[in-house]
């Protein structure tokens, strides 16, 4: 992580896209194992954490908000998603229509994340420049 106030925005956002990243390995997993007789599709809880990290209940500015987040608060951890449920007759819960649909959700999610990261560091080089 880069160490000065400056890339707080940044930071937050690169470790966005590494749970992103972990994300799109767990849903490609659920889809390669969409045949495993008693697979039970995984998934990543990130967003509440950074919804925590976030939360100002209208006290701070977005800014200040980001400037002080815990960057090592911000961990994807995969969980078993509905272990109990299965509504196949082999035991697997993997849906590949709502798998798909997830992969390509959080593959936008992931170059949204990257194009921002560009442009922040885009802002930042035209600040240097002209200084």
């Amino acid at each position: 992580m880069i160490g000065s106030n400056v890339y707080n925005y940044i930071n937050v956002l690169n470790k966005t896209a590494n749970a992103t990243f972990v994300r799109q390995q767990v849903l490609m997993n659920n889809l390669a194992n969409v045949s495993t007789p008693d697979f039970k599709r995984s998934d990543i809880t990130f967003e509440k954490y950074l919804k925590m990290e976030l939360s100002t209940d209208g006290r701070l500015s977005m800014d200040k908000a980001i400037a002080g987040v815990d960057l090592e608060n911000l961990k994807a951890s995969v969980y078993v998603d509905q272990s109990e449920l299965s509504y196949r007759l082999d035991g697997n819960n993997v849906d590949v229509d709502t798998e798909s649909s997830n992969l390509a959700q959080n593959q936008i999610r992931y170059m949204t994340l990257l194009d921002s990261m560009t442009q922040e560091f885009s802002r930042i080089k035209m600040v240097l420049n002209r200084s």
